[in-house]
């Protein structure tokens, strides 16, 4: 479909094509994927509850993992209710304008998560390796300041991949290969030379995924070998356990981003893409709430203490 008075956009609509050869799945995958979207939105909401609600949480680390649940909601939002609807109605047209501002919220809190991800490892960093001053360094504004710049960032980013894309000509074929709008497909569907959106998102990821992961690396390694320092077989427990949910957070998350980004894509490692894209687009905002909460003696015992609460009407 094509409107020439469109400017840059002959194509004003696109066709995602994840789904497509798998037909005879498509009410097994919307079960699946609803079920998983119900859990996610309810365990994450859970957690921001816990956080704003118990007073043992006001503290920074509890603060910035309440961010991420917020974040982790609006992520897997920004995605598996259209891909849901498609799978419903098996409608897989979604407009240009659509297609646009699905992407530019799916960057944008993609770009945050890489952000605020490097700010958690830092809180650990300092509360590990210097304890002593911990409280002075994180008390204050400082958390407030990491949160809102690690959002802050995340949109700006975003916004300027969306920006670039919108100036882009598409002239057909309009067909996705994807779940979902995502940036490598976009640009192989432009009748544009790509070298320029190529640079362009080379510099981004530079900044907003590639510097926060080997920070983050950076601060793991600085806390890894504090630990081993540390001359108890119990306090060397104790310290590992409280990072340890992080650090499983972030191999999971940077592990299936850097490989879908930063790998060429060829015809063998296509489809295997599109598996780790829903990965880390659907099951990591699912598997965070249940790693922080199961790994996390102080979550856990809050949860059993809500629950009591709410079904006894007992504290």
């Amino acid at each position: 479909m094509t409107n020439p008075e469109e400017g840059n956009h002959t194509v004003t609509e696109f066709i995602l094509l994840g789904f497509g050869t798998l037909p005879e799945l498509q009410i097994l995958f919307f079960l699946l994927f609803l079920l998983i979207y119900t859990a996610t939105v309810v365990g994450n909401i859970l957690i921001i509850v816990l956080v704003v609600a118990d007073q043992h949480f006001h503290t920074p680390m509890y603060f910035f993992l309440g961010n991420l649940s917020c974040l982790e909601t609006c992520y897997t939002s920004a995605t598996l209710p259209s891909m849901l609807a498609t799978l419903l109605t098996e409608d897989t047209t979604i407009s240009f304008t659509g297609c646009l501002t699905q992407y530019y919220f799916f960057c944008s809190l993609v770009a945050t998560e890489c952000l605020l991800l490097s700010v958690m490892s830092y809180d650990r960093y300092v509360a590990i390796c210097n304890p002593m001053h911990y409280t002075a360094r994180m008390s204050g504004r400082l958390h407030l300041q990491l949160a809102g710049g690690s959002w802050t960032g995340g949109f700006l980013c975003g916004g300027v991949i969306t920006l670039s894309i919108s100036q882009l000509t598409f002239c057909g074929p309009n067909g996705i290969d994807h779940f979902f709008c995502d940036l490598i497909p976009l640009i192989n569907l432009s009748c544009n030379d790509p070298q320029m959106m190529e640079m362009l998102i080379f510099i981004l990821s530079l900044i907003f995924s590639l510097v926060p992961f080997l920070l983050t690396l950076m601060s793991y390694i600085c806390i890894i070998a504090t630990i081993l320092r540390i001359p108890s077989t119990t306090g060397r427990q104790k310290a590992f356990s409280t990072c340890s949910s992080h650090l499983i957070v972030v191999t999971i998350y940077y592990g299936t981003l850097l490989i879908v980004y930063m790998f060429p894509t060829t015809d063998i490692l296509r489809d295997y893409k599109k598996v780790l894209s829903v990965v880390y687009a659907v099951l990591t905002p699912l598997v965070n709430p249940l790693i922080y909460s199961l790994r996390n003696k102080e979550v856990k015992e809050a949860l059993r203490k809500a629950c009591r609460k709410f079904v006894f009407g007992q504290c």
